[in-house]
């Protein structure tokens, strides 16, 4: 998943996902591509609502879907911004969870892209291991 191609891919698919996003609030679009080892693609975009809670990130939506479509392996995601933000904490917490050596990769909307992990955005992180279950 280094190849600049792939990842040109994966961002390209980002971006798009994130012309879908509802944000009448903060009007902060945000999409994500998710890569699993297969090499299929699931995207999501953020979903804002009136009770700030029940809103969802861009990064969850293309997660979830892809478990609920039974995938459990996951390579690299992409997540698209206007300014490059990071992903939040819950979902920083999704992505240790379920691929904890996933690649991570950042992009704005002038294309500009960063490249990270899961664990260098979650250090000491929190997982099954310790509430005894094996990973």
């Amino acid at each position: 998943m280094t190849e600049l191609l792939n990842i040109q891919a994966l961002v390209k698919a980002a971006l798009a996902a994130r012309q879908h996003a509802y944000v009448p609030y903060s009007q902060y679009m945000v999409g994500a591509a998710l890569l699993t080892r297969d090499g299929q693609i699931f995207s999501g975009c953020n979903v804002e609502n009136a009770v700030y809670p029940a809103a969802c990130c861009a990064e969850r939506v293309a997660i979830f879907k892809a478990v609920s479509e039974g995938m459990r392996q996951f390579s690299a995601i992409a997540v698209a911004t206007t300014n490059g933000g990071s992903p939040c904490g819950i979902c920083r917490q999704v992505m240790r969870e379920l691929a904890p050596d996933m690649v991570v990769i950042i992009a704005d909307e002038k294309g500009d892209i960063w490249q990270t992990t899961v664990a260098e955005l979650l250090p000491d992180s929190f997982g099954p291991e310790h509430l005894g279950f094996a990973q």
